[in-house]
């Protein structure tokens, strides 16, 4: 097993402060600038699994980074710099407390609500008639609050986020636009892979000037969901699932061991042979998400590594 990145602790000049999310952990320095660091911790059912998965938080950083570049001509985002393969250095927002969930097809959360008789999702109706993974006649955005640490994401409708305030109408209507030509990129992008782009989040914040900028993580398997566009028409027509690139077959495992992350239940062992093949997935949706072969790091001494960037970078 390879040396995994697990928590941090670095003292980097200039801290103020240090948020540790599910995956990333953010270091706020001075000047506004954040130093977002993925770890190799991994998150289903907003549980945070008891081992990290070799390299999970480099190929994240790194398709990350890699749409982001692929989009901002698009939509602005916080990105300044990469220095290391674990971290993104960009500016610092005041983060929106909404997810933008956009759905290109019946699947994942929507998907178990159609199938528990709901044909609304977050004040957005879903056609009646359709199978799990069909596409919707057009894509449909479904709102989530953004959870306080350890608690689930909740579904919230366009009209409830504005009658709470939570975001101001000019803001959410851009953040909407923005949303919508992401996920219209994205599904390109994905096309030219081969791949579908099923269903993703966005999430935005806003500079100290007002703008609004892309954050956080764009397009990678924690945050979308992909299907191999070949055989998707006939898997549909014969009922069968769906070829996926995603997180999903993780929470699948889960499930078939019993844990949903419900109160009482315990997480499942995972040996070290199972981390493997979860790494090895990674590594296959990396290479298939951005059509570069994957390069892994040096682990050997990862958190010296990733200081020494970091420090590196910040001194120029």
């Amino acid at each position: 097993m390879s040396n995994t990145i697990i928590d941090t602790n670095f003292q980097f000049p200039g801290q103020k402060k240090v948020y540790k999310g599910k995956v990333r952990e953010v270091y706020t320095l001075k000047n506004d600038i954040l130093v977002m660091i993925a770890t190799d911790r991994l998150s289903a059912f907003d549980v945070v699994m008891p081992k990290g998965i070799p390299y999970k938080g480099q190929i994240l950083n790194q398709i990350a980074t890699k749409m982001m570049k692929d989009t901002e001509d698009l939509v602005p985002n916080w990105l300044l710099a990469t220095p290391d393969p674990n971290v993104a250095v960009g500016i610092a927002c005041e983060p929106f407390k909404v997810e933008m969930v956009i759905r290109g097809y019946l699947s994942g959360h929507a998907a178990r609500e159609y199938k528990a008789g709901k044909r609304m999702i977050c004040g957005v109706p879903m056609p009646d008639g359709m199978k799990e993974n069909d596409q919707f006649p057009t894509p449909i955005i479904t709102p989530a609050t953004k959870a306080e640490k350890g608690d689930h994401d909740e579904d919230i409708s366009r009209e409830n986020i504005l009658k709470r305030g939570i975001v101001s109408e000019t803001d959410y209507l851009q953040l909407e636009d923005y949303t919508r030509k992401l996920f219209q990129r994205g599904t390109e992008i994905a096309a030219e892979r081969g791949l579908i782009l099923v269903d993703t989040k966005y999430e935005f914040g806003k500079t100290k000037e007002g703008r609004i900028v892309l954050i956080d993580e764009i397009h990678t398997p924690d945050s979308s969901r992909f299907f191999y566009a070949n055989g998707y028409q006939e898997r549909q027509q014969k009922g069968e699932p769906q070829k996926q690139l995603s997180k999903e077959f993780v929470r699948q495992w889960l499930i078939q061991n019993g844990f949903q992350g419900l109160e009482g239940q315990q997480v499942p062992f995972m040996s070290d042979e199972y981390i493997e093949t979860v790494s090895e997935r990674y590594i296959e949706l990396y290479e298939n998400i951005t059509g570069e072969a994957f390069v892994k790091a040096d682990v050997s001494k990862i958190q010296e590594r990733i200081e020494k960037n970091v420090l590196a970078y910040l001194k120029h």
